[in-house]
């Protein structure tokens, strides 16, 4: 390709790693980003193995793995602390050659911003307007400032205006039914065992995840109208986990109100029909926003930027690099999506006891490698190689 400058709207994890990729491609980069602070600091994230997978071929692997916590032990009880299913990570890590971590997210933005140069990244400046000069260039604007670009990538979240001006018919984000709370204890829990661990309950899950210096984020979903708040959130999930098994009660003792985060669920159920329009794509939940019941929103951002990049150093223009891209990643995105609704439907949303006492039985019944079969269907992935561009 004779140009290689590329703007990211958006400097959430798909749109920093998507720079990182670039730049390994051997383009320049600017990631613009409207907030002023780039992380989530009341939350946690798994990465599966295709997260990890990604995360190494950008470079940042082993950075990740070293301030995150391998999750080797878990699984999902019922709340009375029955067990429906034990995790077994280094199976799951031999079978794939990577391991499922958890990690604060701060933490991974951190270490995503810190593989960028000094000044690729603007923070608290709101992009304006996106207006395609030439078949071959693009420009930004943003406050003052305007930049000539060959390639933008719209990564700016489930709300994405750039999306809303690409697909003005598309009918966007919807709720989900489920709401979630959510912080980071304010130190270590004492006696936390399991790495990872969910409990489905009747239309409510509570969930954690545990980092390496002992503290752990905790998560509690609940089937709810849009939009409902508490005057004191985390009374609220006392009051309605309060019979709950253990760890649970000590997590929420372990919380300071004023960390729980509480939002609402949505997602893009109306698939798109291109990530790609002119020299514009769309990444992570601007392309494929879902809930988070398989995990995967982060890792499929991640597999977006590295294919993404790979396309772009692999392809004689940028239109054939974003051809191949939507060719590659809409399919699989938006089965991953449909996946993770379903997974919702009969996990965390399923409410009638009937339907759970069953759903239960089938998950104690179902064999060890099965579950593991159903893990890999997601979390098997193989990244493309980015190949910089010969001079």
């Amino acid at each position: 390709m004779s140009s290689n400058s590329a703007v990211m709207v958006g400097g959430g994890i798909g749109g920093l790693a998507a720079a990182i990729g670039l730049r390994l491609a051997g383009w320049d980069v600017t990631v613009v980003e409207r907030a002023a602070v780039l992380d989530d600091a009341g939350a946690g994230i798994s990465l599966a193995a295709n997260g990890m997978r990604a995360l190494a071929t950008l470079g940042v692997g082993e950075a990740v793995e070293a301030a995150a916590r391998r999750q080797y032990t878990g699984g999902t009880r019922t709340p009375d602390g029955r067990r429906l299913a034990l995790m077994d990570g280094a199976a799951l890590e031999r079978e794939l050659g990577a391991p499922i971590v958890g990690i604060p997210r701060a933490d991974l933005h951190r270490i995503l911003r810190e593989a960028l140069p000094a000044g690729s990244l603007v923070i608290g400046a709101e992009v304006t307007d996106v207006v395609t000069t030439s078949p071959s260039r693009v420009q930004v604007t943003y406050g003052d400032t305007t930049l000539d670009a060959d390639l933008v990538v719209a990564a700016d979240g489930i709300n994405s205006k750039l999306r809303r001006r690409l697909f003005p018919s598309h009918p966007g984000p919807v709720y989900s039914g489920s709401t979630v709370l959510r912080a980071i204890t304010e130190r270590p829990v004492d006696g936390l065992t399991a790495d990872f661990e969910i409990t489905w309950g009747h239309g409510a899950e509570f969930g954690h995840i545990a980092f390496p210096d002992g503290r752990a984020e905790w998560h509690a979903v609940l089937n709810a109208p849009a939009g409902v708040r508490y005057r004191d959130p985390l009374a609220e999930v006392r009051r309605r986990f309060a019979r709950w098994h253990e760890p649970i009660p000590t997590l929420l003792a372990a919380t300071r109100p004023e960390d729980v985060l509480h939002h609402d669920v949505n997602e893009l159920v109306t698939p798109l029909p291109s990530y790609a329009v002119g020299r514009i794509a769309l990444l992570g939940d601007a392309a494929h926003a879902m809930p988070p019941h398989l995990g995967q929103g982060a890792c499929q951002a991640l597999e977006d930027a590295v294919t993404l990049a790979a396309a772009v150093a692999g392809a004689g223009t940028v239109e054939a690099a974003l051809t191949r891209y939507d060719a590659a990643r809409r399919p699989r995105s938006q089965t991953v999506a449909r996946d993770a609704r379903r997974a919702g439907k009969m996990g965390q949303q399923l409410a009638n006891p009937l339907a759970v006492g069953l759903r239960n039985a089938a998950i104690r019944l179902t064999p060890p490698g099965a579950m593991v079969r159903t893990v890999l269907k997601h979390a098997d992935w193989t990244p493309p190689r980015i190949a910089p561009r010969a001079a």
